[in-house]
């Protein structure tokens, strides 16, 4: 059952709805608007977050101490340097002088270090990158801070795209009692409803069940183009129809996530709108299996899974343009085995894997329960025709439509957690290390990412050794000799890479997510406003 906070999320959420057209009404006025549609809900405080859509929201309030290139490579930001002891334990970053936060105090390393051991302490979000490897924060000098790990971690730089750093001294103002001693709450109800920042767009109004406005930065440590947007809206929402007419009356710069395939047609013939195509996002689309809980805790029943699965008629029809994946690592991110085994479809080979199984003859007793995301509609058609193939083995399939916000609360707990749950999932660094630890070790139990429950140790330590070795071939190495691993244990079903259609305004905007710049493959920084240019007078020319 959903707890009594969801379901007043979401009443609030539907009664938002009928109040949004005052909401874009009002933002007419603004000389440069940027107003996306995308999933909902969203978290705001960076030390909690992890899903895509709250990435978007940091990398526009807060900043970090690097920034990734294009091809996904840490850059100075924050930090104009670093360098790394012979051991690969100690990471030490050099920071720029003079960045203020939103209020006008000083970034210092002394924010960093709160940033950091608030996080860990924690211990939600992306926290699982750095609890249990810091062994230590250590603030050298006012513009110098360590990090001291109890081992080698050599993709530290890139696991740090997912650190931002809060205002110390205005989080310490704003604490609450809690259970982090002299910490109390660390802050976290002020920072569930507001930002604490240093990043080029500030809080200006924030619905948690409908909506977050950021305003420009106008004294961002960072020049500024001035065609970027004064303004920046995330809006929840991702019905067709809603998505179809916003675009069509100018309400709408871009919607953020999938569309189907008719939809997208028909806004495609939109004047002035166009359809970016992203392919190398690293994104792949998973059908998590529950390791634990029967059937699913039969490795010839997931095999059963895997070879019923037709991922032609996935990826030609329902999905068109999309690729069926090969093991656990999207083919666009570095360190991705292309040798390893690959599913297809064919219904004696799962007959066989169910004959081996300790459930044979009594699967009645035991139906699969599938939830798909109800934000994304063709999930549902995926789900119907995974329901009929298997209903062909012998194996029920009962589907759950299933809100974004009920997935994420499901997954939090063993009982809870569905059978069957379709999600997908992208690197928070770009290398497959990423992958492996988000999505199968004992780290990420309890969050969305992770509905398998391996808790396998001798896996966990694999993983985790693997990101140890200093040189890059020998890692990735390491990287696919897991691959080859997992395909065999079939803890997933690896369904395909996802090709990314993004709706946008192309005749008065740049959008950079349309054609791959500003941070991919890492997910979120795309967004981030500064690289997003508006063109008012020509979004007029549409309006006459």
């Amino acid at each position: 059952m959903l707890s009594r906070m969801v379901k007043i999320i979401l009443i609030i959420f539907v009664l938002g709805l009928v109040f949004s057209g005052s909401i874009l009404a009002e933002n007419q006025g603004a000389e440069r608007i940027f107003r996306v549609l995308r999933g909902w809900p969203v978290h705001i405080d960076p030390a909690v977050g992890s899903d895509i859509n709250s990435n978007m929201v940091y990398v526009n309030l807060y900043d970090g101490l690097v920034f990734p290139s294009l091809d996904g490579i840490p850059q100075p930001h924050v930090a104009k340097s670093w360098n790394v002891s012979d051991d690969g334990l100690t990471w030490t970053f050099y920071l720029q002088k003079g960045i203020k936060f939103h209020d006008g105090r000083e970034l210092t390393a002394e924010d960093v270090k709160f940033s950091m051991d608030r996080m860990i302490a924690i211990g939600e979000g992306m926290a699982y990158l750095f609890y249990g490897r810091i062994d230590e924060t250590e603030v050298i000098d006012k513009y110098t801070v360590a990090f001291r790990l109890d081992y080698p971690f050599a993709p530290f730089a890139g696991a740090l795209f997912r650190f931002f750093i809060v205002n110390k001294d205005l989080v310490l103002e704003n604490v609450e009692s809690g259970k982090y001693g002299e910490f109390g709450d660390y802050g976290q109800e002020f920072l569930n409803l507001n930002g604490a920042g240093s990043g080029p767009y500030q809080m200006k109004e924030y619905n948690y069940a409908t909506h977050i406005t950021l305003k420009q930065n106008t004294d961002y440590w960072l020049p500024l183009d001035p065609n970027c947007p004064d303004e920046w809206t995330y809006k929840g929402g991702l019905e067709s129809f809603t998505a179809k007419t916003l675009l069509q009356t100018r309400g709408i710069e871009a919607v953020g996530e999938e569309l189907p395939p008719e939809s997208l047609a028909v806004i495609d013939k939109i004047e002035g709108v166009s359809i970016g195509i992203v392919d190398n996002w690293g994104e792949m689309i998973y059908g998590m299996l529950h390791n634990k809980k029967a059937p699913t805790d039969c490795i010839h029943i997931r095999k059963a899974l895997a070879w019923a699965t037709d991922y032609d008629t996935i990826t030609k029809v329902i999905f068109p343009g999309f690729v069926q994946a090969r093991g656990p690592i999207a083919s666009g991110i570095p360190g991705h085995d292309p040798t390893v085994f690959q599913y297809y479809y064919d219904l004696d080979k799962a007959r066989e894997e169910v004959k081996k199984s300790k459930y044979y003859g009594e699967l009645d007793k035991y139906p699969i329960s599938l939830h798909w995301t109800a934000e994304v509609a063709d999930y549902e058609k995926l789900g119907l025709l995974l329901q009929a193939d298997m209903k062909k083995i012998g194996i029920t399939i009962k589907l759950v439509k299933t809100p974004w916000v009920s997935i994420v609360e499901q997954c939090g707990s063993l009982e809870t957690s569905p059978n069957y749950t379709i999600i997908s999932s992208v690197p928070c660094y770009s290398e497959a290390g990423s992958v492996l630890e988000a999505r199968y070790t004992s780290g990420t139990v309890r969050s969305w990412e992770q509905n398998e429950w391996l808790q396998d140790p001798e896996l966990d330590k694999r993983i985790i050794d693997s990101t140890k070795i200093q040189d890059r071939d020998e890692r990735f190495k390491a990287y696919g000799e897991l691959q080859h691993y997992l395909v065999d244990l079939c803890p997933s079903i690896f369904i395909m890479n996802r090709v990314l259609h993004h709706p946008f305004q192309e005749y008065y905007m740049d959008y950079p997510l349309s054609d791959g710049r500003a941070g991919f493959p890492v997910s979120g920084y795309s967004e981030c406003g500064r690289f997003i240019r508006i063109y008012p007078e020509k979004r007029l020319e549409l309006l006459k």
